[in-house]
């Protein structure tokens, strides 16, 4: 952008000339009147109201002008812009209002005809994947463990071996319950019912904890601020990573086949140590050499990214009462949202809570 000059005659930048405004705010009217759905509108947006429209650059020539010739210059291509962005506001109105009544009459139901059956209904996925873990669990021998979702701020973190100045207590991942004085948080993951039930059981303890939890994630295709967990914890005289390794891979094949195993990959949690990801074998292509490359889910690597476990902390022991000279255990956890999307190939996570029966009904009631 050149610097002001006062010999510089306004009518010699061409886009800022009345007329020369006049023509682009009427091209800009013209694509607005004819676009007739929300796409077009989008694009017509980006033409004519975005950073790189004619009149947003023509305002961009203003500062060239001497300073006797802005407010005049100013004035022409505010009124042009804001002529541009009125009309593109109400022409939205009238799409969206046309589209909806389009709807309307495409799923226009006539409550008047007899009819001779019951609308079966369907389960909601979410539900019909935690109870079928929850029974995989109890099939193993192990118990069902429950806890509030509005939990104290000691049982969400520190007793985890999440100290104070951890980045996961922080607002950008966690809810914090007001007024602040009362230390509760909505639980960020299932593993405050885990230590609930050290602080009141003795071990041998196994147990798995599915339910629902909280963080502050802007929901998109693959986030959401509300999502399900199932977590598991083992304490017991001996236990070790090899009791993991076996209780994950039973885990795994029992949701998605008999040939599925997993791998563990070096990682860091508070609360575990040794501490692991958990990938799974890719269900789709099965990392054969054959296919892997052009596989979809997997992209080409083999294997599938399931969760996070690891060896229980000594430091988590000790603070739920537990003693780590002659217990130990491991735990792990993986989301329930993101199985389902990856069992049944769901591009988005959003359509898991949007609350439309047309997508719960194909799941019947089971899976």
């Amino acid at each position: 952008m050149s610097a002001p000059n006062s010999d510089y005659d306004p009518v010699e930048v061409t886009p800022l000339r009345a007329d020369e405004v006049e023509r682009m705010r009427d091209e800009a009217l013209a694509a607005i009147a004819a676009a007739d759905s929300i796409e077009a509108l989008k694009q017509v947006k980006i033409e004519h109201v975005g950073d790189r429209s004619p009149l947003a650059l023509a305002n961009r020539e203003i500062g060239a002008l001497p300073p006797q010739a802005r407010k005049e210059a100013g004035q022409r291509v505010g009124q042009a812009r804001g002529a541009v962005s009125q009309a593109l506001a109400r022409r939205t109105d009238e799409v969206e209002a046309q589209e909806f009544e389009r709807r309307l009459a495409a799923e226009a139901v006539d409550v008047t005809l007899p009819t001779d059956r019951e609308p079966v209904g369907a389960r909601h996925p979410l539900t019909t994947i935690q109870d079928h873990v929850s029974d995989i669990f109890v099939a193993m021998g192990w118990e069902i463990g429950e806890g509030p979702e509005v939990e104290a701020e000691w049982l969400n973190f520190d007793a985890l071996n999440l100290g104070p100045d951890h980045p996961a207590r922080t607002m950008m991942d966690t809810f914090w319950v007001t007024p602040e004085s009362a230390a509760m948080v909505l639980r960020t993951h299932t593993s405050p019912v885990q230590a609930r039930t050290m602080l009141t059981r003795t071990p041998p303890i196994y147990i798995a904890c599915p339910g629902r939890v909280f963080r502050t994630d802007e929901p998109d295709a693959t986030h959401a601020p509300v999502f399900h967990q199932v977590e598991g914890l083992a304490i017991d005289e001996g236990l070790s990573m090899a009791h993991l390794k076996g209780t994950l891979d039973h885990l795994a094949r029992a949701i998605y086949g008999a040939d599925i195993t997993t791998r563990f990959r070096p990682s860091y949690f508070p609360f575990t140590e040794p501490s692991a990801e958990v990938d799974l074998l890719c269900y789709v292509c099965h990392n054969d050499p054959a296919h892997v490359a052009d596989c979809p889910t997997c992209r080409g690597e083999g294997w599938v990214e399931w969760g996070g476990c690891g060896v229980v902390n000594p430091r988590v022991l000790i603070a739920c009462g537990v003693d780590p000279e002659r217990y130990s255990g491991f735990a792990f956890g993986m989301g329930l949202d993101r199985t389902i999307t990856s069992r049944y190939d769901i591009a988005d996570l959003r359509d898991l809570w949007d609350g439309d029966i047309r997508f719960t009904e194909p799941f019947g009631i089971g899976l």
